[in-house]
């Protein structure tokens, strides 16, 4: 609770003495980092943002599992939507909070590209070109944009992370344009209390709390429901007790996607076809020849897993074995004390795969020799691992991928959390299933895990 309060007291401090920074901001500019350099006169934080995970891409360097000693994050994953951003920088980057990330080459330490407007404007004018590399539409008015500049709001958050894979919804699920005017029974938190992301996921620096999986003794980036409700906050002691095996989230987010569907299957493999354009019961387009075929749901009950905070992911390189590959597996199971069970979105698709190295391939899916305008995945392939540093067989097949996505918003009200007949009793169908989850039936019969 010290923490939530300590966050609440430093956010209001800020507001309360934002300032209209009309007064401080000259113009005219020429380029959106004449607006940075200006910022940084006044504001000494660019240290702070370029060691960020929101400035690298990239989190706390791994200790344990199959890649101890690497840093990953969306720099170097692969995922099962538009696959990796080797190779595609320009679009891939057009949601970094910098300017110019067109490739490689890229100065990281170069904090005049840091592009502060993304974040703090407010005048709902400021668009980032999406395939310029982060770089801002030339008819914005950069001088009235960084006039306007305040804390940042769900508008700013969201038009990055509730439109992350081409468009709302599409890959969290939790996350969607319904979140920037949600109702209370959409999300107690945003809705009710009309929290911002600023709330609960900073402190007042530019270190932003939410690293959705890290390595275990390198968590300080999580951010649990914990960190805000501590002890027993039921009233029934029942519930207090599941809170030693049971997320919060798992009782308090009965579904998911639920105003806009959420993609829940991808299939690269029949993209490249003329075909017509298909849509589905939604509205929302189910192939397209550039993609290939896709699967969308609204009102989606999660799927449950134990889960410690820490995941095993798939990199470049990595040997496939088998005919699914997981894009992180996650780690804890019933015998791990710091595991509890979680919800999840599994994100499901098929992508391409060099069936002679036995690996997942990167694809140059943008630009003029991208996949995107010859429909050649040979070419793309070759293209795409050449800048991955990976040797490419010539040989293109397709594999299926899971993906286990977080559920931490779309917080249900206390009187719509999930029921305890809904898991346990005598109904044949349950949310869990106890046996997969490592018990020898219904806890409340057999018996739950013991933790010292």
């Amino acid at each position: 609770m010290f923490r939530r309060i300590f966050f609440s007291i430093v956010l209001l401090g800020l507001n309360l003495f934002a300032q209209d920074h009309s007064e401080f901001i000259e113009g005219p500019f020429e380029r959106p980092q004449d607006v940075t350099l200006q910022c940084l006169d006044c504001h000494d934080v660019a240290d702070e943002i370029l060691e960020s995970r929101h400035w690298k891409w990239r989190g706390d360097i791994i200790e344990d599992g199959t890649h101890v000693g690497k840093s990953l994050g969306k720099a170097n994953f692969i995922n099962n939507f538009c696959i990796a951003v080797t190779s595609n920088q320009p679009r891939c980057t057009s949601c970094h909070i910098g300017f110019g990330w067109k490739d490689d080459s890229f100065d990281f330490s170069n904090a005049e590209n840091i592009d502060c407007l993304v974040c703090h404007e407010q005048t709902g004018t400021y668009v980032k070109v999406p395939t310029a590399a982060g770089m801002p539409a030339e008819n914005v008015d950069l001088l009235a944009v960084a006039q306007s500049v305040a804390n940042p709001t769900r508008n700013n958050c969201g038009i990055c992370h509730f439109d992350g894979g081409g468009g709302t919804g599409v890959k969290h699920g939790d996350l969607d344009d319904s979140l920037y005017d949600p109702s209370p029974e959409l999300d107690v938190h945003m809705g009710g209390l009309d929290y911002q992301c600023t709330d609960c996921h900073s402190d007042g620096t530019h270190e932003i709390f939410g690293a959705s999986h890290a390595s275990i003794a390198a968590n300080e980036n999580h951010f649990t429901c914990e960190n805000c409700h501590e002890g027993n906050v039921h009233e029934k002691e029942v519930l207090n007790k599941h809170l030693k095996s049971v997320a919060c989230e798992t009782c308090h987010i009965p579904m998911f996607a639920k105003v806009e569907p959420t993609k829940i299957w991808w299939d690269w493999s029949t993209a490249g076809k003329e075909e017509d354009p298909k849509v589905d019961k939604y509205g929302k387009e189910t192939y397209s020849k550039m993609k290939g075929d896709f699967e969308w749901e609204k009102n989606v009950q999660p799927v449950y897993a134990w889960y410690n905070g820490s995941s095993d992911y798939y990199l470049p390189g990595d040997t496939v074995d088998g005919s699914v590959v997981k894009l992180n597996k996650l780690n804890g199971d019933i015998s791990d004390p710091n595991a509890k069970i979680y919800p999840f979105k599994l994100m499901k698709g098929k992508q391409p795969y060099d069936p002679v190295n036995k690996y997942l391939i990167i694809p140059h899916l943008f630009g003029k020799e991208g996949y995107w305008k010859t429909y050649d995945w040979v070419s793309a392939s070759e293209i795409g691992m050449e800048q991955a540093g990976l040797d490419f067989s010539g040989e293109v097949d397709f594999i299926v991928t899971e993906m286990y996505w977080p559920l931490n918003h779309m917080i249900a009200p206390a009187n719509e959390a999930v029921k305890c007949t809904e898991c346990h009793g005598s109904k044949e169908i349950k949310r869990m299933n106890f046996e997969e989850l490592g018990y020898k039936g219904d806890p409340i019969k057999t018996g739950s895990r013991l933790i010292e």
